[in-house]
């Protein structure tokens, strides 16, 4: 369980093929603090250390997770958004994030406004996953409040704290992203699904 609140930025230092398999070795300022079988976030995925070296470690992303994410999409050097789980008792400043990625968005627009930036991500609806306005929504790991919400996109405000320490200054048009809906939302559309 995330909040959505990234602690810090990771880089890719390896990218490992194993058949279906991809094991990616991160360096962040975290690793010398994590433990083997610790689940962290990374760009919204929770995955499982499965090593550490001084100030890296590896995960592994089974071929499912590649296909339904941007995990496979990273490139040596490439920035990931890092969360540790949350801790029982803390404060849950972003929303409940499970690490489960429901499906991938592609960036269509990046607006500077007066300091901030807006950004418009567009999904396949086909997939049922559906935002509210000024509802919670999970974009690579960011626990982001849902502006302007379409059938098949929305928008994001971000903040300049935001845009410098997360992966959200590197976004342009064509960027794919991992998004996670609200999993309060997703209950009561799987519950009126079923009244049907």
């Amino acid at each position: 369980m995330f909040t959505g609140i990234i602690e810090t930025l990771g880089k890719v230092e390896k990218l490992e093929k194993d058949g279906g398999n991809l094991h990616l070795t991160i360096v962040s300022d975290i690793a010398p603090e994590l433990k083997i079988d610790q689940s962290v976030s990374h760009n919204g995925v929770c995955l499982t250390v499965v090593s550490l070296t001084g100030n890296s470690y590896t995960v592994t992303a089974i071929e499912e997770t590649l296909n339904k994410t941007n995990l496979g999409e990273l490139m040596l050097g490439d920035t990931v958004n890092l969360e540790r789980a949350m801790v029982l008792g803390a404060r849950l400043d972003g929303h409940i994030v499970q690490g489960h990625v429901d499906q991938i968005a592609v960036c269509k627009s990046v607006e500077e406004k007066d300091g901030s930036w807006v950004y418009t991500f567009e999904y396949d609806p086909k997939l049922n996953n559906v935002t509210i306005e000024k509802g919670s929504i999970t974009v690579d790991g960011v626990s982001l409040t849902v502006v302007d919400s379409q059938k098949d996109s929305f928008n994001v405000a971000i903040i300049p704290y935001t845009h410098e320490h997360t992966r959200f200054h590197t976004y342009h048009v064509g960027t794919i992203v991992n998004l996670e809906f609200d999993v309060v939302g997703k209950y009561v559309s799987r519950l009126l699904e079923l009244r049907s």
